[in-house]
């Protein structure tokens, strides 16, 4: 069985990142894990991970002070990461921690990369306002126009998924603003991809980060890629049905 490596961005998250925790350690409960952040707050988002990792020997923590932004903070998790496996998810628990064990289940199959969609059947993405469906599928429909590696994809600016670390083996990350999965997946080597659902979840706490300056960010991550991003070949992109999921979790129980 293989280790998880979880790597969780954070900025100001002081009153989510224990409960965020709880979940992690429940959802994994009987597998190999650890759980990085890569901290760039300036709140007591520091000493509540500090707490944590007090009680739970499985959580570490990288804090930045002269350097920020979620995208080279993912990439410091990928340095750090130990795991066969590593995971991206958000620190604000609209990513489900619940669904770890899913992915987890579809890379024990031997797949390379798995996205969770909310755009499958079983898959909701309720947790979001009007404004920010309308930014997130603009985002998204651009992405897949200008970049090949992402149309076979239902959900491919989501900032949840998990991938076999030789997925991004010498590969040359160069990723702005939030978007990180689709710079692995117009930059990483891989040749099966697995969807499966998830529903987006309501922000318990704190207040989210969306801004103008990270739909631009994004917009020059594209433009970008289209010049260096690789060609993808002989990639296979499948989905799996709640019930297919569901059989495959019964395996690791």
């Amino acid at each position: 069985m293989g280790r998880i490596s979880v790597v969780v961005p954070t900025y100001n998250e002081a009153e989510n990142v224990g409960n965020l925790v709880n979940q992690i350690d429940y959802a994994l409960k009987g597998i190999d894990y650890e759980v990085i952040f890569v901290d760039d707050s300036t709140d007591d988002t520091v000493d509540a991970i500090k707490a944590v990792m007090a009680e739970n020997p499985h959580v570490r923590m990288e804090h930045r002070e002269t350097e920020k932004g979620l995208a080279t903070a993912v990439l410091k998790g990928f340095s750090l990461a130990e795991g066969d496996y590593i995971a991206v998810m958000d620190a604000d628990l609209q990513h489900p921690p619940a669904i770890l064990r899913s992915m987890y289940a579809v890379m024990e199959t031997g797949v390379d990369f798995c996205v969770p969609s909310r755009f499958i059947p079983g898959g909701s993405d309720g947790g979001l306002g009007p404004y920010r469906k309308l930014v997130s599928g603009v985002a998204r429909y651009i992405g897949k126009i200008m970049l090949p590696s992402l149309r076979k994809i239902t959900d491919p600016t989501s900032g949840l998924f998990m991938f076999r670390k030789e997925v991004i083996k010498g590969a040359d990350l160069r990723p702005i603003g939030w978007k990180i999965m689709v710079e692995v997946l117009a930059m990483g080597t891989y040749r099966s991809v697995v969807e499966i659902p998830y529903k987006f979840q309501a922000r318990p706490a704190g207040e989210s980060k969306l801004s103008s300056k990270v739909t631009v960010e994004y917009l020059k991550q594209v433009a970008d890629l289209t010049k260096r991003g690789k060609k993808q070949k002989d990639v296979t992109v499948s989905r799996w049905s709640v019930a297919k999921l569901k059989s495959e979790l019964e395996k690791i129980r």
